[in-house]
């Protein structure tokens, strides 16, 4: 059975940091594509960052030079270390687990509040 498990968020003040984990069981984890998207309240879900089994990673623009992406294939991880953060990152953090480019799983998102 498959599971994605995203954990981590919470409420910041702008300014902060937090760092995402994105734990996946149930998969050739070291074979797949992991992204993070957020959903901000009243907004359609949206790519933050996303690394392949490469180690190759993407940025959103609105996070490039806050945000890192990166795994850790022994722990079956992805995380997302946020930094820098802004009231306009507050949203539902969702992580997405891509196999051989078909199969695709999502984890059930976790909140993270900034402050202003």
């Amino acid at each position: 059975q498959v599971q994605v498990v995203e954990s981590g968020g919470g409420l910041v003040q702008a300014g902060g940091s937090l760092r995402l984990s994105c734990a996946a069981s149930g998969i050739p984890f070291s074979s797949s594509a992991i992204g993070w998207y957020r959903q901000p309240p009243g907004k359609q879900r949206e790519l933050v960052a996303n690394i392949n089994s490469a180690g190759t990673t993407n940025y959103a623009d609105s996070v490039k030079g806050r945000f890192a992406i990166s795994r850790d294939n022994a722990k079956n991880t992805v995380y997302l270390q946020m930094n820098s953060l802004k009231p306009e990152d507050t949203a539902v953090y969702y992580c997405r687990a891509v196999i051989w480019l078909s199969n695709i799983y999502w984890g059930q998102g976790t909140q993270v509040f900034v402050s202003s």
